[in-house]
């Protein structure tokens, strides 16, 4: 399986990402073995993911999410928490 989720950083910004094991790839953003960016914006916390059966699937999602306003990611959150389709590992 093949996740794209979103972080939200502890300066309040978001990163997204896309990986095949989730919960060490969080870890390892909050180990700061992670992306670049979230080393110095620690901890970071899951805030919402998506399954994908196929990597090119999950890959074309996360380049249409980072190319998403700040307000269209929070939304993507806010409807996911409504629908109870989102529960952080």
């Amino acid at each position: 399986m093949n996740y794209v989720y979103l972080l939200k950083c502890s300066d309040d910004t978001l990163y997204c990402g896309w990986t095949t094991d989730l919960a060490h790839r969080v870890a390892a953003h909050n180990e700061g073995t992670g992306a670049k960016y979230t080393r110095s914006r620690r901890p970071v916390k899951l805030v919402y993911f998506e399954e994908h059966e196929d990597r090119h699937d999950a890959l074309s999602r996360e380049w249409h999410i980072k190319r998403m306003s700040r307000e269209e990611k929070l939304q993507l959150i806010s409807n996911a928490e409504e629908t109870n389709s989102f529960q952080a590992c």
